[in-house]
């Protein structure tokens, strides 16, 4: 009786409440993709997302090699041996991480200047100076 009950129920939560009922407005998904948007993004952006994604993984290993090394020292039951491989494992991390975090600052300077040089990063301004339109000529300054 449990097992009929159960299956009743699970057949009213899943058939009347959570299954989506579709009119046949889409032939197949065609107009699905409409929206997507991909290739949106300039190249410098593109890069930076794809350092800053790199950096963030192995930020994440660093972190995760420090918590293996404070588990195996914290399991070593006073062997010295364990516990000098959980050292240099923990020092090793710390070294890979000021490395990591080095790497990004070094990696977002270069970026930002690149975005200042070439005015990808204010909109066509170089260093906040605004240049006249194309094909206008500048007025002369007056005389002294």
């Amino acid at each position: 009786m449990k097992k009929f009950l159960a299956t009743i129920t699970a057949t009213f939560i899943l058939g009347f409440l959570a299954v989506q009922k579709v009119f046949a407005q889409d032939v197949f998904g065609v107009n699905d993709l409409t929206d997507v948007n991909l290739g949106t993004r300039s190249l410098q952006d593109t890069i930076a997302g794809i350092i800053n994604i790199f950096l963030g993984f192995l930020g994440i290993l660093a972190v995760v090699l420090i918590l293996y090394g404070g588990f195996i020292w914290m399991t070593s039951a006073g062997n010295t041996d364990k516990i000098q491989r959980a050292k240099m494992i923990i020092v090793s991390a710390v070294i890979g991480l000021v490395i990591i975090v080095s790497a990004y600052a070094i990696s977002r300077f270069i970026l930002q200047s690149l975005y200042d040089e070439t005015g990808a990063g204010n909109s066509g301004n170089t260093n906040g100076v605004t240049l006249p339109p194309t094909g206008g000529t500048c007025a002369r300054p007056p005389n002294p």
